[in-house]
């Protein structure tokens, strides 16, 4: 047998400059470029595909969902199912991209809300740090009462004032989700110290009553389901002996 005899298979011929065969074997891979606003982003895929296609991979690069995605080519808008070389896109042809409106007014209305929240989360940040500082007070006040010791009703008047101006800062910081709860959580432990205040004045008024016969006054907080409370200031006078103080509950 001579060797011309013998067939040879050639080797295919390389494909046409910027082209090359897909995996999926749907044709030969292009490369078009979409604009949207100043960015520019490249895609490589089947001529084959469809509009609603290139939506799917716009996605990892913009974060735009593909039903908030608007795609033109040659000035007019193109449906997901029509087919990128049925409508004339070739390699390296340019496509634009549009956002919807509604997806960028929900965008802005989140942008905001997350300042808003963050802001919030500040604030109350800075409202739980004088807490603190009044919380060591108010257990160095105890101490020195439980030791025999008795405090000057300036003292405690001075308390309740900063603990009800803590409060009220509290009141004023609109807040939703998890910041809410932070919120709200600071706000019942204002409240806690207040009544221990309360309680404090009471023992200190009388030092040498029974345990059974001591004198206790009560704070009232009404609550408020919305979570926000009165702007105006309850009143930080009270009875030296028994008596009820009705103070607003703000949650």
């Amino acid at each position: 047998m001579n060797a011309s005899d013998i067939a040879v298979d050639s080797p295919p011929p390389p494909p046409q400059a910027g082209t090359s065969e897909s995996d999926g074997g749907d044709g030969p891979t292009i490369k078009i470029n979409v604009s949207h606003g100043t960015s520019h982003h490249e895609l490589h895929l089947s001529a084959q595909s469809t509009f609603g296609d290139v939506k799917k991979l716009l996605v990892h690069k913009t974060g735009i969902d593909p039903e908030e995605q608007r795609l033109f080519f040659r000035g007019i808008e193109k449906e997901d199912k029509e087919q990128l070389h049925l409508e004339g896109v070739k390699h390296k042809s340019k496509i634009l991209l549009l956002e919807c409106i509604a997806s960028k007014e929900r965008k802005l209305e989140e942008t905001r809300k997350h300042d808003e929240m963050s802001k919030a989360s500040e604030a109350i940040a800075l409202v739980r740090a004088e807490v603190d500082k009044l919380s060591v007070r108010v257990t160095t006040l105890e101490v020195s009462i439980s030791g025999g010791n008795k405090a000057s009703e300036k003292e405690f008047l001075q308390l309740t004032e900063l603990l009800m101006t803590e409060l009220l800062k509290l009141d004023g910081i609109k807040a939703e989700g998890e910041v809410k709860l932070q919120r709200k959580a600071e706000v019942h432990r204002v409240q806690n110290l207040v009544d221990k205040v309360d309680s404090l004045k009471a023992r200190n008024s009388n030092p040498f009553s029974d345990s059974g016969n001591a004198v206790t006054v009560t704070t009232q907080w009404e609550t408020f389901d919305t979570g926000m409370g009165n702007s105006n200031a309850p009143s930080t006078t009270s009875s030296s002996t028994g008596g009820t103080q009705e103070w607003e509950r703000f949650d």
